[in-house]
């Protein structure tokens, strides 16, 4: 062992209570404290961001395709469009694409004896994958489908069957506004309930049969209000829309959109969670630095007298500058890997238990998400040993100023 290491760790393993000490202590805590607020910030922002995407996708699709509707969003009725199975075989055959189905929305109002409420209908058919709602299901069951009629059966939200008072089994009046303004009766049963936690949805939709739809617009049966495409990956999304406008035999009147384009104010609101996550690790980085920067001028003044006698007795300046480079290689390495032990420990946490709770009304989810990327933590960890050597080593340079005779002298 050199002479600066032994110096070093004698600075910062004595077992005399010492300033130094209490520097050194300081300095890790400020770097572990750090390295866990990065790690579970970006963890809780990607998990919140993926979670709330997922709940869109899975109610409405990754792409839509539909008929050409400049204004058109999540809670706009389709303009009947004919439904296409060459060009939906095409769809299917992009080896990007998952599934793909028929839909079509019809807004109406659910009336029970005491009370009604208006709801958007969205039609499905019964190849439907509903494995994707069966998170947000809360009783009952889904549709029950059959091939002589259409299915008299309806899944409606929480707040839906909260407000109407109705539960699973229960039969409510559904009127469809026809063109003419007159009202279409029917009468269905209540199937099941669920609650994605997203308002928009929870506040508008109820689920039910396409061929009900059909019926009740007065539709042939080919005619569907669109289809929505489930990818496999959602980051290839614009790949696959650019390779479906290109498809020779999509008519010019249909248009295929990114789920985001129909619901821009929740993604714009996600998108924000960017800035917001970017501004709070930008400011621990900042603070951090400042902490570490003075702990460690504070510790080269304190050591002024010794770095004095050193020089006096023949150390040269890079011999001493080594005293408090190693220091910063152990303030760093032991708070990057404090700090992703705790940080990582409380998100493991978190996904076990749930301990930390949400305003559902707020941000759709009752319990934060976590989505921890091992590159994300990789990356973090070796920045912040990066940015702590680097800063670290500005306060040894003072020692190259330090002239022996004041230094033995300072006070």
């Amino acid at each position: 062992m050199g002479l600066s290491s032994f110096i070093a760790n004698r600075i910062a393993f004595n077992q005399n209570r010492s300033f130094s000490k209490f520097i050194i202590r300081l300095s890790i805590a400020a770097t572990t404290i750090s390295v866990a607020a990065m790690i579970i910030t970006l963890a809780f922002a990607n998990g919140f961001q993926q979670k709330v995407s997922e709940k869109i996708f899975s109610f409405s699709g990754h792409i839509r395709v539909q008929y050409v509707t400049p204004f058109a969003s999540l809670t706009s009725e389709e303009i009947a469009i004919n439904a296409d199975s060459s060009t939906m075989l095409k769809i299917k055959a992009d080896p990007d694409v998952q599934t793909i189905h028929p839909y079509a929305t019809r807004y109406a109002i659910l009336k029970t004896p005491e009370d009604l409420q208006g709801v958007l209908v969205k039609g499905i058919d019964k190849h439907f994958d509903f494995t994707r709602l069966e998170e947000f299901m809360v009783k009952g069951r889904f549709l029950s489908f059959n091939d002589s009629s259409y299915s008299r059966d309806i899944v409606i939200s929480q707040k839906t069957a909260s407000e109407l008072k109705l539960d699973v089994g229960d039969r409510v009046l559904i009127y469809f506004i026809r063109p003419d303004g007159s009202k279409r009766p029917d009468r269905l049963t209540v199937k099941g309930i669920f609650k994605t936690g997203i308002s928009d949805f929870d506040n508008t939709f109820a689920l039910g049969d396409l061929k009900l739809i059909r019926r009740l617009n007065g539709w042939e049966e080919d005619e569907i209000g669109g289809y929505e495409i489930f990818l496999k990956d959602y980051r290839k999304v614009d790949e696959v829309i650019q390779h479906l406008e290109t498809l020779p035999d999509l008519p010019p009147t249909w248009s295929v959109r990114n789920i985001k384009e129909l619901a821009p104010n929740i993604f714009d609101w996600l998108n924000m969670q960017n800035v917001t996550r970017n501004v709070l690790i930008g400011i621990m980085i900042i603070v951090a630095i400042i902490n570490l920067i003075t702990c460690l001028i504070i510790l080269v003044l304190e050591r002024m007298r010794m770095v004095g006698i050193l020089k006096a007795v023949g150390a040269t300046d890079w011999m001493v500058q080594k005293i408090f480079l190693q220091h910063s290689t152990f303030i760093a390495l032991t708070g990057i890997l404090a700090g992703a032990a705790i940080g990582l420990g409380l998100l493991y946490a978190q996904i076990k238990t749930g301990f930390i709770k949400l305003n559902e009304e707020a941000y759709y989810l009752h319990t934060a998400a976590v989505k921890i990327s091992a590159w994300e933590v990789a990356l973090i960890c070796f920045s912040t040993f990066i940015i702590c050597f680097l800063v670290l080593m500005i306060p040894s340079y003072i020692v190259r100023k330090v002239q022996p005779v004041k230094a033995i002298h300072f006070r």
